[in-house]
């Protein structure tokens, strides 16, 4: 069981001010309109110019049926969720493009050639319904798993329409639980309730786009009539409430996020909704054996004790709301350390660690009152993540991978003795290992912080400088970058002679809360300034040159890209800047952009604006400066970051007299691709745009 406060991925609509009172500021505002023909029209053209270039490159279409035959490749791990008598599964290849939900035993899952049954067929019902249906997910109630509903979107974008399903007699069900297409999310009550947070109409969405209140739903009544739990103020990031069951019983808790980084957590008891007296940045992880679990993003001084950043702390829920702070730590990080993940079986409290980047992973078992740990036995110097997990038994599955390792599953199952753990599945070598190693090296950042970062390379790399080496990073809301096993890095990058390379950027998670939190709003320069770093360090080692050295990020990646390009653009020969921020005066008004001022600072605040205006790309790219040949990538469906921030940044340097790729795929949502060739594709363009720009060819 994945313990969460039931935060749910929503997307926010688009809060946008009137565009003729801002456009002499900014004369691309019309850029802003997403599906306007004027724009839909220049979005077509550059794409189209971008994709005639790059798919004459001689490397595109090699790249492209690699990718292609890696990503439909029936060799590829199946990973499930565990689910009452069955193990669930998405699957998506070259006979089902748009993917299969299906199911079938754990004991047939862990044999080397299961029997799937299909229980949902997108393909299929896509065609029948007229619709480009992309999965999102199922949520279905514990501990039969039957009664669910599915979340499906049009086009990959983070709104969903919500339908109830039968997982028994696989069909939807008439008359059933139906939300029409928003953001937000549902939970299980009952079989005849549902937690509800949807757009509800006028007034029911906070200023980040997200449900401003909760209700529970009855079978059988309209939405309007449902029962109002919670409602927060329309400057919230958000309301969300739901069901956390266990087998002691079951939570009812409402969660109200006032920023992206502090919330209120509300516990259900009789008729009264209770709040939990906790820090504003901790978080609530869920409840296990009766044991309230939270986890601490600052230190806590209470009740004559001291409990650190970081840790992982418990208390009875009872005693609790008693009134007790007397919490045991259960997990204590050092500055070197995190918890990277948190899980539980029957009896098993699973976490896992990042030491120096480094995974493994621990078991803790509540007896007497007392936590006991027990290491897990796994493979050395990779990446372990947790997968799905049985609440009825103490059987869960681990997944291991590493840059050269290709990722392998094994089943753990413990019957109160040493848990037993067995490899099961393992993806096969994409690309030859033999000839590559990885190392960790660490950079000097500006104001003297050592960063971390991975190197993969081949073992007779000559450190002459001209090395094509691809840099990545992150940089933000406390997410790490750990290593993994990349079939197309593999295959399109480092098998044709390329360096590959992962920073550990401050603003990530892997040092924990203290490492994310040093650069947050105005020290926000820190994690390009660790960025440019690494990059120099790189060029020092003579593992590459400038003129040699590419770099890829994404959303808040994308904005890490675009700052160092605007930066030093001395420094880079190449830039892929997928699905980015970029304009920061105008992000906390388009789409999700109000629910991440907490990570950057509001701009519409003077004293804010001007240490965001440091880095903005959108205001910090020049007409009379040199810069890389960048290539830009968006989604015409992207609802969480507005296609109109690579939109404007295209636009603005294209008149500026600056040469630069675009490429905007008209569906995929963040994420920018919803089908296997769709992602096929969008990897060739990119690797592509690599070797030409920093490739020598």
């Amino acid at each position: 069981m994945k313990l969460s406060m039931l935060w749910t991925s929503a997307v926010a609509v688009l809060v946008a001010t009137p565009l003729a009172a801002q456009q002499q500021d900014d004369p691309y505002l019309w850029l802003e309109e997403v599906e306007a023909p004027q724009a839909l029209e220049w979005v077509t053209e550059r794409s189209a110019e971008t994709a005639a270039k790059l798919e004459a490159h001689p490397a595109f279409q090699d790249i492209y049926e690699r990718n292609l035959a890696i990503l439909n490749s029936t060799d590829r791990i199946p990973y499930v969720s565990i689910m009452g008598s069955y193990v669930y599964n998405f699957w998506q290849d070259a006979d089902h493009e748009k993917g299969i939900w299906r199911r079938t035993s754990l004991a047939d899952y862990v044999s080397p050639s299961p029997t799937w049954e299909v229980v949902l067929d997108l393909d299929a019902l896509s065609a029948a319904e007229g619709e480009n249906w992309v999965w999102k997910g199922a949520n279905c109630l514990y501990p039969v798993y039957t009664t669910c509903v599915v979340d499906l979107s049009r086009g990959g974008g983070d709104a969903t329409v919500v339908r109830e399903f039968d997982a028994a007699t696989r069909q939807f069900v008439e008359g059933g639980f139906y939300l029409p297409e928003a953001k937000g999310g549902v939970s299980w009550l009952d079989d005849n309730t549902l937690y509800v947070g949807t757009d509800f109409g006028e007034g029911s969405l906070t200023t980040s786009g997200y449900p401003r209140i909760a209700k529970r739903w009855r079978r059988g009544t309209q939405l309007g009539e449902a029962e109002t739990v919670f409602q927060g103020a329309v400057t919230d990031v958000g309301i969300w409430g739901g069901v956390q069951h266990t087998p002691e019983g079951r939570y009812e808790i409402v969660t109200r996020a006032v920023t992206f980084y502090t919330s209120e957590t509300h516990l259900r008891r009789g008729n009264e909704m209770v709040k939990l007296d906790l820090p504003a940045d901790a978080t609530p992880v869920g409840v296990f054996k009766k044991q309230l679990l939270v986890q601490l993003k600052s230190d806590w001084i209470v009740g004559g004790n001291t409990y650190p950043q970081g840790a992982l702390l418990s208390i009875g829920v009872d005693r609790f709301l008693a009134g007790s702070k007397d919490f045991t730590v259960i997990v204590a990080p050092d500055e070197r350390s995190s918890i990277s993940g948190v899980r539980t079986t029957k009896n098993l409290l699973l976490v896992t660690m990042l030491e120096n980047v480094r995974s493994s992973l621990h078991e803790y078992r509540l007896q007497d009152g007392v936590w006991t740990r027990t290491p897990v036995d796994m493979p050395a110097f990779g990446t372990i993540r947790l997968g799905g997990a049985d609440e009825n038994s103490d059987t869960y599955f681990i997944n291991f991978e590493s840059f050269l390792i290709p990722s392998s599953l094994y089943v753990a199952t413990n019957t109160g003795g040493p848990t037993m753990v067995k490899q099961v599945k393992s993806l096969p070598a994409f690309f030859d290992a033999d000839p590559f190693t990885a190392q960790q090296f660490e950079a000097t950042s500006k104001d003297g912080t050592q960063i971390p970062y991975f190197v993969v390379h081949r073992r007779d790399l000559k450190l002459d400088g001209t090395n094509p080496t691809l840099l990545y990073g992150y940089g933000g809301f406390e997410i790490s970058m750990e290593p993994s096993y990349s079939a197309t890095i593999g295959s399109a990058w480092l098998s044709r002679g390329g360096v590959y390379v992962l920073a550990n950027l401050r603003g990530g998670g892997e040092f924990g809360p203290r490492w994310h939190q040093s650069a947050l709003k105005e020290n926000r320069q820190r994690a390009y300034d660790d960025f440019i770093a690494v990059a120099q360090d790189l060029i020092a080692r003579q593992i590459t040159s400038p003129a040699r050295l590419g770099i890829r990020g994404g959303s808040n990646g994308g904005l890490l890209v675009g700052a160092a390009f605007t930066q030093r653009p001395d420094l880079f020969g190449a830039v892929v800047c997928r699905v980015p921020l970029l304009d920061m005066k105008r992000y906390n008004k388009l789409l999700a952009g109000a629910s991440w001022m907490a990570e950057y600072g509001n701009p519409d605040v003077p004293e804010e604006w001007e240490y965001i205006r440091r880095y903005s790309p959108y205001h910090n790219v020049h007409a009379d400066r040199a810069y890389p040949q960048v290539l830009f990538i968006t989604s015409t469906r992207d609802d969480r970051v507005h296609p109109g921030h690579a939109r404007k940044m295209v636009a603005k340097m294209t008149d500026q007299g600056h040469d630069v790729f675009y490429y905007e795929n008209t569906e995929g949502g963040h994420a920018a691709a919803t089908t296997n060739r769709q992602r096929a594709y969008m990897s060739a363009l990119e690797f592509a745009y690599l070797w030409q720009q920093v490739g020598g060819n």
